[in-house]
């Protein structure tokens, strides 16, 4: 259906719809009555739900401090890189709950809800975030044991006799 057109008064009237694309979608500031951004992250089978407000710095994960939590300097590290990407170390408080599997899933779950939830409170920060990977839920979990097994995969060992 290709009409065509002898002047260029007529391309100025011609609707223009084919190779433009719309705008990005510009995302608002998602925060609740206390000034919270809410946010649910996920690692291995560890859940995080994080709350991130202004403030001075303080992480308190599970009623504990972060230091006290995840005690290995690597966890603490993980959890401090969505504010190192962004620029805003000291600038935020969080509080996080985390429940279900070990420490580096809880912590990988911790930084990723961190990351969401600072998209939600500042939208200008989405991309640094995403270009990190820090929003990007890592879906690998562990493989459930099958009957007639050792593990997942792994065959018991074979008796000749």
């Amino acid at each position: 259906m290709a009409t065509e057109l002898s002047s260029f008064a007529e391309l100025k009237k011609a609707p223009v719809t084919a190779g433009i694309q719309a705008p990005a979608q510009i995302r608002e500031k998602e925060v609740d009555a206390q000034g919270r951004a809410y946010a649910t992250g996920r690692r291995k089978n560890a859940v995080a739900r994080v709350w991130v407000k202004l403030g001075t710095g303080k992480i308190t994960i599970n009623g504990r401090d972060q230091k006290i939590y995840f005690a290995r300097p690597t966890q603490q590290m993980v959890i401090q890189q969505p504010f190192d990407v962004s620029q805003r170390n000291g600038q935020f408080d969080v509080i996080a709950t985390v429940t279900g599997g070990g420490l580096s899933g809880q912590a990988g779950a911790v930084r990723h809800g961190i990351a969401q939830a600072l998209s939600k409170f500042e939208p200008a920060l989405r991309g640094a975030m995403k270009t990190n990977g820090f929003l990007t839920r890592d879906s690998r979990v562990v493989e459930r044991k099958k009957y007639g097994r050792a593990g997942a995969r792994r065959r018991f060992q074979f008796s000749k006799r």
